[in-house]
């Protein structure tokens, strides 16, 4: 039986680990998490979102604006959310509407596809 989903796992490139860092940490205000002691040495860096996990991992070869997978971070203010992207340079791309969400999707500075959701008001 699943009993859950315990993290998700994104890629950036092998080296821009500061640079990811600045985006979700700083630019998103991401807690980061200390990984353990037997991963250390692997490079990338883990996130904490509300009680799940984010593994930001290293990877070579990977065209990552070529795919549609993504995380959804579900939020209370999409607004605040597209101002604050705006403002790091992401560009926002409306989503094809869901029943009972609002959302929209950008892609993260190494391409990464994310979805910012908001269940509508009723």
């Amino acid at each position: 039986m699943i009993k859950g989903l315990h993290h998700v796992q994104i890629t950036i490139p092998t080296g821009e680990e500061e640079a990811g860092r600045a985006f979700y940490c700083e630019g998103l205000g991401i807690e980061e998490m200390e990984k353990p002691a037997s991963l250390q040495g692997r490079g990338g860096f883990w996130l904490k979102v509300g009680n799940r996990q984010v593994h930001v991992g290293t990877e070579e070869g990977f065209d990552r604006f070529q795919t549609k997978a993504h995380i959804a971070y579900e939020v209370s203010d999409l607004d605040y959310w597209k101002q604050r992207l705006n403002k790091l340079g992401i560009e926002i791309v409306e989503a094809v509407p869901i029943p009972g969400y609002e959302r929209f999707e950008c892609r993260d500075p190494f391409g990464n596809r994310m979805e910012f959701i908001k269940e509508s008001e009723k």
